[in-house]
């Protein structure tokens, strides 16, 4: 069985180099350096050979910018189910700021954040912290804001009855969403969340919410925005970003206005032929970033490339690139 590639997109790419440095943070012995500008460059997790495939081991460990590299021994590894049985052939949940300076996962049992460069680790506020009775690790997933101010907790749960949690990590409040709206992307200063749902027309409906969880707009979207990706939020709540890639395999960004319903003429996106959008994201300055990844001819990903998009003409410049480390089993990309 070969390493499973995570959901949401292209999960975070290891560098062929090794890391400058390495501190082990354990469960009571935080790291506790001064606060910097240092910041995920990536999150990962080790493979290692069983029969004929390969299972998770080690320790979560995070990638910095500046080239050290951070193990987490009080992350969990491997889930367990609603029964307490532990699955030692896949792993727990784990999530990264847009930003790169908070990190989410379980410890003992309840989801906690980490600043990165403090080391403080806290639970999530209120009953975000702890399953709700009936479900196992692999049931929830979470997303960070792009600031690490707000994380929202999914459920997935076979009655559909839970609503999705919205916390606001500076004060604690805890707010919902209706269970039907998954959410797709943060405005990058995390006071809009743009959802989906289908509904009974079997069209898709986009709504946005705003941090206190009050619907802002919603529409019935066209299907050349439903129907590709990645999207983005803008900061104004209303403009959505597209990839859009058809059967030429070239792709195109549009922007749709959610207010109007409204697609924008298609421009070129500025990218090689051998490269895959994967995620992309507004900044406040209303740039875009892309994630795109690159494959060999088996269809492995071999790299990924970061870079800035002018919305209005599709050209690109190049941020950064990386190689994917070939003994890494899953990895997350800050945003994911």
């Amino acid at each position: 069985m070969a390493p499973i590639n995570p959901s949401r997109g292209l999960a975070a790419l290891a560098l062929a180099a090794a890391a400058a440095s390495t501190v082990i943070v354990a469960p009571a012995q935080a790291y506790t350096g001064a606060a910097s500008a240092d910041a995920v460059r990536y999150a990962w997790i080790g493979s290692c050979p069983k029969k004929d495939y390969t299972v998770p081991c080690g320790d979560w460990t995070l990638t910095m910018r500046s080239g050290k590299t951070i193990k987490l021994t009080d992350a969990q590894v491997h889930p367990k189910n609603a029964e307490g049985k532990v699955d030692k052939e896949s792993t727990a949940l784990f999530a990264v700021s847009g930003d790169g300076r908070f990190v989410n996962y379980f410890k003992d049992g309840k989801l906690v954040i980490r600043d990165v460069n403090s080391g403080e680790v806290r639970p999530l506020p209120g009953k975000a912290a702890t399953l709700p009775k009936g479900l196992g690790m692999v049931d929830v997933d979470t997303v960070i804001s792009p600031d690490g101010s707000i994380l929202v907790v999914d459920y997935y749960d076979s009655a559909e009855k839970l609503p999705t949690l919205v916390t606001n990590l500076k004060t604690g409040k805890v707010v919902t969403l209706p269970t039907s709206n998954s959410v797709q992307s943060f405005s990058p200063d995390g006071e809009h969340l743009l959802t989906s749902r289908f509904t009974d027309d079997n069209t898709t409906e986009f709504a946005v919410f705003d941090a206190e969880g009050k619907q802002t707009s919603s529409q019935v979207v066209p299907q050349i925005v439903s129907n590709n990706s990645p999207i983005a939020l803008a900061d104004d709540g209303n403009t959505v970003a597209v990839v859009v890639t058809g059967g030429s395999n070239k792709p195109r960004l549009r922007t749709y206005d959610l207010a109007a319903d409204t697609v924008s003429e298609a421009v070129a996106l500025g990218t090689p032929k051998n490269e895959t959008a994967q995620r992309l994201f507004w900044d406040p300055a209303g740039t875009l970033t892309l994630w795109t990844s690159r494959e060999s001819g088996d269809e492995k990903t071999i790299a990924a490339v970061q870079r800035t998009v002018n919305a209005e003409t599709g050209a690109t410049r190049k941020l950064d690139s990386f190689r994917v480390k070939s003994a890494t089993w899953t990895w997350w990309l800050p945003g994911e």
